[in-house]
């Protein structure tokens, strides 16, 4: 398992509204430009599906995903269906106030054969170091916007 963690100025509930808002996590990442909810979910409940859009360079993409855990101000994680990579957060009151954020992933199986093919050859065989990485920038993304709107934190 991969995972990175921040703290931030912000009340744990603020921070987990930021995460678990799939349709806005472009604001966020690199690599993902947002999601949608599908199959009749409107927001984050677990089984609630969803299309996340990606990107790389020139390279488009979308994945499906399903929610496996969500605790409000807690925890939220899915699965990418093609990759088989659980993504998750624990969001948790910090020591001193404020929230400690930790994102986190997990490859739940093994994806099939054109998955792999295709993840190797558009990340050149550096996909699991840049999805790090990506966690770290991602985080220092939620941490700034959680306290730029943050009015008390902790």
């Amino acid at each position: 398992m991969d995972e990175a963690s921040v703290t931030i100025e912000a009340a744990p509930e603020q921070v987990w509204a930021l995460v678990s808002d799939i349709t806005k996590m472009g604001r966020f990442s690199d690599s993902n430009t947002g999601g949608k909810w599908i199959m009749g979910a409107s927001g984050p409940s677990v089984g609630a599906r969803f299309i996340g859009f990606n990107k790389r360079g020139l390279a488009r993409w979308f994945t499906t995903c399903k929610v496996i855990e969500c605790e409000p101000d807690s925890r939220f994680t899915f699965q990418v269906n093609e990759n088989k990579m659980q993504w998750g957060w624990r969001v948790e009151p910090a020591e001193g106030g404020g929230t400690l954020l930790t994102q986190w992933r997990n490859r739940a199986g093994e994806p099939a054969a054109p998955v792999r093919m295709a993840a190797n050859l558009l990340f050149k065989g550096k996909l699991d170091e840049e999805m790090c990485d990506g966690m770290a920038a991602t985080l220092a993304a939620v941490k700034a916007e959680a306290e730029r709107s943050s009015t008390s934190p902790g």
